[in-house]
Formats: C-alpha cells, sequence, structure tokens
C-alpha cells in the first residue's frame, strides 16, 4: 500500500495539472489526447461516463506511447477491475465509501480516491491513504478548505478538482499541500462540439507553462 500511495503520489506531483476527459467515441479520444500531448501534459484522468470510456482507454495505452492515463469516476468494484484490465496507469473515484475505499486498497495500482470532507479524509487516512482529490473543490471551500486541511493533516497531499480554471490554477497548485490539479477547461465543449482542437492544445501549453512557473518559484 505505502509503495502505491508512493506512486500515486509522483504521478501527481509530475502531471501538475491532470486534464479531466469525457469522450464519447474512439476517434474523440484521439483526438483529445493528441491536442494534451501535444500541449504539453501527458497525464490525464478518462472518466468512466460513456460507454466507450473503457475501450477508449485501452486503446490509447496501445496506441499512445507516454500517455498516463487514470481512470475518473471509479464507482464499484466492477469499475476497478475493468480499468485495470484495461491498461490504466491508476485510478481516481470522486468520492469513497467504505466498500470502495477497501476495495482500493487492495488494488494492485496507484489509487487517488476522492472525499470532499474532513471526516472523509480521515477514513481514508486510517486505510493508508495519504495522495486523495478533493471533490469537488470549489463548492466544499476551495482553497480555504485546503488551507484549513493542512494543520490536522498535516501528512495529506491532494488533487483539488471541480471549480479551477486558468485563472485560479496556480493559486492551487500554490498550496503546499496540493500535489497537482485536476480541471476541464482545456477541454471547453464548445470547442470539442467544433472539432477546435488548436484552442485545446494552446490552451493546455497554458497549463504547462503554468506548472513550469509554480514550480520554479
Amino acid at each position: 500500500m505505502s509503495e502505491r500511495q508512493t506512486r500515486a503520489a509522483e504521478l501527481l506531483r509530475t502531471a501538475g495539472v491532470l486534464p479531466v476527459i469525457t469522450v464519447h467515441s474512439l476517434d474523440e479520444a484521439r483526438a483529445i489526447a493528441d491536442a494534451l500531448l501535444e500541449g504539453g501534459l501527458n497525464t490525464l484522468e478518462l472518466t468512466l461516463r460513456t460507454p466507450v470510456a473503457i475501450e477508449a482507454l485501452a486503446m490509447l495505452k496501445r496506441e499512445r506511447s507516454g500517455i498516463v492515463i487514470g481512470a475518473g469516476t471509479v464507482l464499484s468494484e466492477e469499475n476497478i477491475r475493468a480499468s485495470i484490465d484495461a491498461g490504466a496507469d491508476f485510478l481516481v473515484t470522486p468520492g469513497t465509501p467504505a466498500a470502495l475505499a477497501d476495495a482500493l486498497a487492495a488494488a494492485d495500482i496507484p489509487v487517488v480516491p476522492g472525499a470532499a470532507t474532513p471526516t472523509e479524509f480521515m477514513a481514508l487516512r486510517e486505510r493508508g491513504f495519504r495522495n486523495c482529490k478533493l471533490f469537488p473543490a470549489s463548492a466544499v471551500g476551495g482553497l480555504a478548505m485546503l488551507k484549513g486541511l493542512a494543520g490536522p493533516l498535516h501528512d495529506m497531499r491532494f488533487c483539488p478538482t471541480g471549480g479551477i480554471s486558468e485563472s485560479n490554477a496556480a493559486e492551487f497548485l500554490s498550496q503546499p499541500n496540493v500535489l497537482c490539479i485536476g480541471g476541464s477547461w482545456m477541454l471547453d465543449k464548445a470547442w470539442l462540439a467544433a472539432g477546435d482542437y488548436a484552442r485545446v492544445r494552446e490552451t493546455t501549453a497554458r497549463a504547462a507553462q503554468i506548472v513550469r512557473d509554480v514550480r520554479a518559484n
């Protein structure tokens, strides 16, 4: 467990920004992944919210060398098994009830369990988790919540997701207890609908630059 948690921390810190993507076809998955990779982000969270998600995950792992994919919106043991079988590099949940937490603890790849309250994070900590997703970050206090958690849960690190944008990304990423930030601002639905992947690539490049700038200070 500790080795997988160390690996989870490494994956998140290396990513800096974790684009959260939802795909409706294999072609869309390829186009989004290529725009993200060309923009400078090689780690993404692919949500299991559509029928094609697992197939898309497996396809991207086969076809795009160097890509790191976390299976997101993992809600069940079935999701865990399917994601691992498809080649997921790590797992991410939006929330983590006890049964799911136990299943994640037994998984043989890195996991980033999600929670929204100190009590939930304490329960995850008791199971050995030290790197978690704060979701929905802005709705539950955003920066104030992260600063509040830093004292009592000083050995935990977070990937806040939900309500983060290009305008506040640096401020979130600058928090000492933040390893990574999740978001979909570089994947505007209007751009995707129009096939404007150049905009996705440009916004992704700015996101990658934010990571470099924050880490340089």
